[in-house]
């Protein structure tokens, strides 16, 4: 069988096809034939040595978002059987919880290695079956964008019908966030740099489009159009290039779930306390989520039948040309790699 992997981890030039034994499962396994594989900002910053230096083992086989069919499974395991349709969970030993050191040492594609292989064994416990009406491609999109967008909005206060959700951009969480925030009654506010994304956003159901680019005091924007008031959660993929301004957005008491730092402004950067404390705003750490908020999210995506936003899918042997489509950000959306 094929994979890739990163013998080091300072470009995208550095993921090599290799072949290698195909696996067999032991006791209380499962091989999953994968068929697709989908790309974070994560992958992107692994790949290129954005991750932190000693975080990435050697030789890792990369990325954590796939789905394929099981194969093979061995003994003790029944969770899963031959042919089910599955994808694995983020974190292998999260399963249900608060997250603790052990569950985030198993992150694929970082802790231990990803899916970007057309086999993979997995444990048979950090697997999910994927909703019945998506294909491959699209359930390989749910582990991490999904998941993460799901926990922000599901998980310490659930967003309520009325309320007012904000998305930044238009990648993965953001987009999944603005469809679960539609399927349960919320207004979505999104902002992008790019009309025409805008415009994809809101036939995905959201109420209000603001242009940063045109529009750089957004905050303000956000205010106008809530009375003043401010939106109820922020789902911040930005990191400290649009922290402060999201919290400007947020109403007394509201929620700022902090996701990433795709803007590009590092991890450093200030937070002015007095925002915090004015306007009793709660900042919480969104790191993915356990396989039981995996599993109520596809319930919810079968019942809504939501089906997740891709921008575009890669030969497997275009890897290295997904992850540069992706390193442009030109994407709306998920970027696929199918694997055959």
């Amino acid at each position: 069988m094929r994979l890739y992997r990163l013998p080091k981890s300072e470009s995208i030039d550095d993921l090599t096809l290799v072949e290698a034994e195909a696996p067999r499962p032991a006791r209380g396994q499962v091989v999953v034939r994968m068929r697709a594989a989908s790309l974070n900002f994560r992958d992107l910053m692994v790949v290129t040595g954005g991750y932190g230096r000693g975080r990435v083992p050697p030789d890792l086989v990369p990325v954590s978002d796939g789905a394929g069919e099981v194969a093979a499974v061995g003994p003790d395991v029944s969770r899963v059987k031959p042919g089910d349709r599955v994808a694995g969970i983020f974190m292998q030993r999260w399963l249900g919880g608060e997250i603790d050191a052990a569950s985030s040492a198993s992150a694929l594609g970082g802790g231990i290695d990803g899916v970007l292989a057309e086999q993979v064994v997995f444990e048979a416990d950090g697997l999910v079956h994927l909703p019945p009406h998506l294909s491959f491609e699209e359930g390989a999109t749910l582990p991490c964008a999904a998941v993460t967008a799901w926990n922000a909005l599901m998980g310490l206060k659930p967003v309520q019908p009325g309320q007012t959700v904000l998305t930044l951009g238009t990648g993965g969480v953001s987009i999944f966030a603005l469809q679960f925030a539609h399927a349960a009654g919320a207004r979505v506010i999104a902002t992008s740099s790019s009309d025409a994304k805008l415009d994809k956003a809101k036939a995905l159901g959201a109420d209000d489009g603001i242009n940063y680019k045109s529009v750089p005091e957004w905050q303000e924007k956000v205010r106008e159009l809530t009375q003043g008031r401010g939106v109820d959660h922020v789902v911040e993929v930005g990191g400290a290039g649009t922290l402060l301004r999201s919290m400007q957005s947020t109403r007394t008491g509201g929620l700022v779930h902090i996701i990433g730092g795709v803007s590009g402004s590092g991890s450093g950067g200030e937070v002015n306390s007095q925002t915090i404390i004015r306007h009793n705003v709660t900042l919480r750490g969104v790191y993915v989520g356990s396989r039981e908020q995996f599993e109520a999210m596809n319930r919810a995506i079968a019942l809504h039948n939501l089906r997740p936003a891709i921008d575009r899918v890669f030969p497997f042997t275009e890897a290295k040309a997904a992850y540069r489509h992706l390193q442009s950000r030109t994407h709306f959306g998920k970027v696929v790699i199918a694997i055959a």
